[in-house]
């Protein structure tokens, strides 16, 4: 990507456009000693699903069946509504 100069508006702001910002929810802006700001872009994720990062092993596990199924590694294991627990909210 070449350098391109961004110009701030009347009110400081500098917008980035949808290449630079797609897919993305904010950046962390670090200052340098030398005054250069580096943008870290960052994405969030439900509180929900946070265990599932902090989980490794269960991590690993979801990421093996994401490839097992990308490849066709898939098995018909019949119903699970015995399972199902309908109290959950």
């Amino acid at each position: 990507m070449l350098p391109k100069i961004l110009r701030p508006d009347a009110k400081g702001r500098i917008t980035l456009g949808p290449t630079l910002t797609k897919g993305i929810s904010g950046y962390v802006v670090t200052e340098t000693k030398d005054h250069e700001l580096i943008l870290k872009p960052q994405v969030e994720i439900p509180a929900c699903e946070k265990w599932l990062f902090e989980n490794k092993d269960a991590l690993k596990k979801v990421e093996r069946g994401l490839q097992d199924a990308a490849q066709g590694r898939l098995f018909k294991k019949g119903s699970f509504a015995k399972f199902a627990d309908d109290d959950i909210e």
